[in-house]
């Protein structure tokens, strides 16, 4: 498939928060409590809160569309670091990476990855850190495959509930 990426506008905020309250569903129903998913949606992937991290110039949000009717099916969300380790000001952080699961097996997330990766360089950033739910092996096992290599833990809170995490870090420079 000839997946579409775009940096996301501050119009795109209603189809990113979409594409990240479904994501993060369809990732987690099932391994983390229905309540907290729907609380950390309702708080962390609001249209307002896009909104806020599309307008930052130090964040790039990037959209993924479907080649067939544009819809979005994915997106990327780089940021100033926030985990728990030493960060250098070279550092960005992969806050977000998700894909819908149309889109699961096409190359979309590799696809986004690059981009980000891309996007990094274009922000001089030299390393990329991210944080993921520990115990989600398919997600680390992307990460891992993409050249991160594990750099410490943090614990993260969905909902009420706190999760253990690994932090991954990645030369790109």
């Amino acid at each position: 498939m000839h997946w579409r990426l775009r940096r996301a506008s501050p119009a795109d905020a209603p189809a990113v928060a979409l594409v990240a309250g479904a994501s993060f569903l369809a990732t987690f129903a099932g391994i983390l409590d229905g309540a907290d998913i729907v609380a950390h949606v309702a708080k962390s992937s609001s249209v307002e809160a896009f909104r806020r991290w599309i307008a930052d110039p130090a964040s790039v949000v990037t959209l993924a569309e479907h080649p067939d009717g544009a819809a979005p099916v994915g997106y990327t969300m780089l940021t100033a670091p926030d985990l728990p380790i030493p960060a250098g000001p070279h550092d960005i952080e992969l806050r977000r990476i998700y894909t819908l699961p149309v889109a699961s097996g096409t190359g979309l997330g590799a696809l986004l990855m690059a981009r980000a990766v891309e996007d990094a360089r274009a922000l001089s950033a030299t390393r990329m850190l991210l944080g993921v739910y520990g115990g989600n092996r398919r997600a680390r096992l992307f990460y891992e495959r993409q050249g991160f290599a594990l750099a410490g833990r943090r614990q993260y809170q969905v909902g009420a509930t706190l999760h253990d995490d690994v932090v991954y870090a990645r030369d790109i420079g």
